[in-house]
């Protein structure tokens, strides 16, 4: 391949990436200072986040490595992850969530079959997907669960990751990351034991950032901010029961022990329902239908959870 029809080709494949991909991923105010990134945080995603995190994952970014948020479902992690990206790069990132599946041409590019069979193995067949758009794009990427990747996977973004490059042998070509935007945080359960061990290679070169359960007065700080635009209004106690009863739900020997994100969307739901019934403010009726519909994960867990939700609530 001459070297004008590589650079023909190559502009092939990044003009179709943009063609796919910007919209859904638009550009944003970059925040890289991290107190101004702490208030856009709070302001524009209503998440509180603390600032020595956000430090922390601006200085992983800076090295070059990615970073690891671990812990259990509903804390944040993907949500808060998704934010700092977008942030850190000026652009929305991409989020994928994981898959014992995932593979090469699920992450970087496949060829259409019937436009392979008309042009052949080329860019005019070929179908960029999120990680190479990424890379092109100078956004974040947020691997979602990546414990339910095998470790081929692991090691393909390792590679990746270190390089900064990312290459396509069916087109003989090589793309590289052109500026500081293009950065990843992993998120993971390790609580889960249906996930699979991440290597020690991938530890190795990871900034690992422990995630946990909020305490009651954090959490409850949370709700004021998430659940302000809602137009029937949580009353402050209610608020404050909720809390009470989710760190009690954590307790127990649950299936499923319910997250922030649950306590968040318990009161939400509590909110419509009071809506639809024409009430101004949310009461303990709402609080309960709500709970059996939102805090209820499990066939197994149902019983115990709704004891617990009716004897705290009444």
């Amino acid at each position: 391949m001459s070297e004008e029809s590589y650079r023909k080709s190559y502009e092939s494949i990044v003009e179709k990436v943009w063609g796919i991909y910007a919209e859904a991923h638009p550009p944003v105010q970059p925040v890289r200072n991290p107190e101004a990134a702490h208030r856009v945080l709070k302001e524009k995603y209503k998440l509180l986040v603390d600032v020595n995190l956000i430090i922390l994952v601006y200085a992983a970014f800076l090295d070059g490595r990615p970073v690891l948020f671990e812990g259990p479902p509903g804390t944040g992690k993907t949500e808060i992850g998704e934010a700092l990206l977008t942030l850190w790069s000026g652009r929305e990132a991409f989020v994928l969530p994981c898959s014992e599946n995932y593979d090469e041409y699920r992450v970087i590019g496949d060829f259409h079959p019937l436009k392979a069979y008309k042009y052949g193995f080329n860019e005019k067949s070929f179908l960029p997907k999120p990680l190479l758009a990424a890379m092109i794009m100078d956004t974040g990427v947020l691997i979602d669960e990546i414990r339910r990747s095998n470790e081929e996977f692991q090691n393909l973004l390792l590679d990746i990751i270190d390089k900064r490059r990312i290459i396509v042998p069916e087109l003989r070509m090589t793309f590289r990351a052109s500026g500081a935007g293009f950065q990843f945080i992993f998120t993971s359960n390790p609580e889960d034991l249906a996930q699979s061990e991440l290597s020690d290679a991938f530890l190795r070169r990871v900034v690992r950032i422990k995630f946990s359960y909020p305490d009651p007065e954090r959490e409850l700080e949370i709700l004021r901010l998430r659940l302000s635009h809602l137009d029937v209004k949580v009353p402050e106690e209610i608020m404050s029961l909720s809390v009470e009863v989710v760190s009690r739900l954590r307790k127990e020997d649950l299936l499923y022990k319910p997250g922030v994100s649950d306590t968040v969307r318990w009161m939400e739901v509590s909110s419509r329902i009071a809506s639809l019934k024409g009430k101004t403010r949310v009461d303990v009726s709402d609080v309960l239908e709500a709970a059996k519909a939102v805090l209820v994960k499990r066939v197994e867990d149902e019983e115990s959870v709704l004891d617990i939700v009716e004897s705290m609530i009444r």
